[in-house]
Order: C-alpha cells, then structure tokens, then sequence
C-alpha cells in the first residue's frame, strides 16, 4: 500500500473557523522539490496561500512559482521550465454555499492545498515549451543543434519549386 506520510501543503485551519469576517492567515511555502503525484513533480516549489474568513466559508488566495523539468519542442533539450500561477477559490461551510469548484471546508479543520494547486499548475504548463525565446532548433537534414553549432547545411537554400 502506496501512502503518503508527510502533507507539506495540509493546513490545520480550524482555529480561523470561529474567527469574525475579514480574519485572515498567510501560510508560505518553500520546499526544494514537490512531488504531485501521479504525474507532476516540481523544483523550488514555493509561494504563499492567505485564507481569509468570509460570510460562506474560508477564502484562499494562492500566489505559488516552481520549475518543472521539459523538453524544448525546436531542439529537444532538457531544460527547468518556470511556471507560475495564482488563483482565489472558496472552501464553503455548507454545499449550498459552493460554487462549481464544489470545495467544503473539512469537518476536521485540516484542508490539504495539493490537489487544487496541481490543478491549477497543470494549467500553466505550456504545450510548447522553449528553453529560450530565440531557440535554433534542429537541422532539418543532420539534425545537428543549431544552438551549438552551425551545420554545412544551414545555407544550403531549398529548390524554387514550380
């Protein structure tokens, strides 16, 4: 049985739930690697989560930065791609109260951030991802990195077809 043993992202928030409106708590983060299982793991994960108490329930604004390991889509080097996201959800009192995120707060005062911060960084990762903005890539013909070094193909013009 494959369990987890240490929550790094679960905050013991019962202490807000009889607090008046407008309470709040900032929690921050920062932890060398991070690992969203099953298919996202993240380096120098850090950020911060302030959960606020409002009329329906707990608000949480999260403002939180990693590096993913990706492969350049022009010259298919492996490079630490930033990503980078913020968000503002509710975790309501009752069900009536939730929005289409359907997050309630937890009868044991415990609400676990790593499901709904996975969420939003998957968002973020780019489907094309650059390790530079001005990447060469690959020569069509040797496939040499064109980053690196320049190829006798590189001048080589292609034939006018018509």
């Amino acid at each position: 049985m494959n369990q987890k043993l240490h929550y790094p992202l679960r905050i013991n928030i019962g202490f807000l739930l009889g607090q008046a409106v407008g309470t709040y708590r900032d929690f921050e983060f920062e932890l060398p690697r991070l690992d969203f299982s099953p298919d996202l793991e993240v380096q120098a994960f850090e950020g911060m989560a302030r959960f606020s108490r409002a009329q329906q329930g707990l608000l949480v604004k999260g403002d939180f930065r990693a590096q993913i390991e990706a492969q350049c889509v022009r010259c298919l080097a492996g490079f630490l791609q930033p990503i980078h996201t913020m968000f503002e959800e509710l975790y309501a009192f009752k069900e009536s109260n939730t929005d289409e995120s359907n997050l309630i707060v937890p009868f044991d005062g415990h609400i676990d951030l790593e499901p709904l911060i996975r969420e939003y960084f998957l968002v973020e990762i780019p489907i094309s991802a650059l390790c530079k903005p001005d990447c060469k890539g690959l020569c069509p013909i040797c496939g040499e990195d064109l980053n690196q070094r320049t190829c006798e193909h590189v001048n080589i013009e292609e034939p006018e077809q018509g």
